[in-house]
């Protein structure tokens, strides 16, 4: 596409403002004069907007609106004055039938707009205390397996070694 774009005041009905600007030697079938070929190309060409327009965004509708809507849809009883009312407020007709069934499905509920994408995970509140829970025993019974294996090498070096060890009061329980 081209930065220039043609006016609605150049081609083939020119307004009397640009007529005005035409030399008598063009009107005569003759070549336009330099001021006025100059002054035509600067009524004729347009610079576009170079900026870029933002992100469309879908249009939401509240609950009372689509409820309003629909009053006024349903009471419309003339020819042509659904599509008067639909132009107005610059809506389809697939909206009213959407609406129609939401509003049968739930009123004010349904109506409302749901939120696009993935629904939020929920979580729940005691599962940071059982997660935490569950990583304090695995650790406790590590050091358990640890202290169970130096005792059972205590047993043994003094087996070795001769020496009778006493049982304790700890040892008595467990037995």
């Amino acid at each position: 596409m081209s930065l220039y774009q043609r006016s609605p005041a150049s081609g083939p009905g020119l307004t009397e403002e640009t007529a005005g600007e035409r030399s008598e030697t063009a009107g005569s079938g003759g070549s336009p004069g330099p001021e006025a070929a100059a002054s035509l190309l600067r009524a004729d060409l347009v610079i576009a907007d170079p900026e870029v327009p933002e992100k469309a965004r879908r249009r939401q509708f509240s609950a009372a609106y689509k409820l309003r809507v629909l009053k006024e849809a349903d009471a419309c009883d003339q020819p042509g004055q659904r599509g008067e009312l639909l132009r107005r407020e610059g809506l389809y007709s697939s909206h009213l039938a959407v609406w129609r069934r939401q509003r049968e499905a739930g009123s004010l509920q349904s109506l409302s707009p749901r939120r696009r994408g993935r629904r939020p995970r929920v979580t729940n509140p005691l599962a940071k205390r059982v997660t935490d829970l569950e990583r304090e025993n695995s650790g406790l019974r590590a050091r358990l397996r640890q202290a169970e294996l130096i005792i059972d090498v205590q047993k043994k070096v003094s087996q070795i070694l001769g020496v009778a060890l006493e049982p304790s009061e700890g040892a008595e329980r467990t037995s």
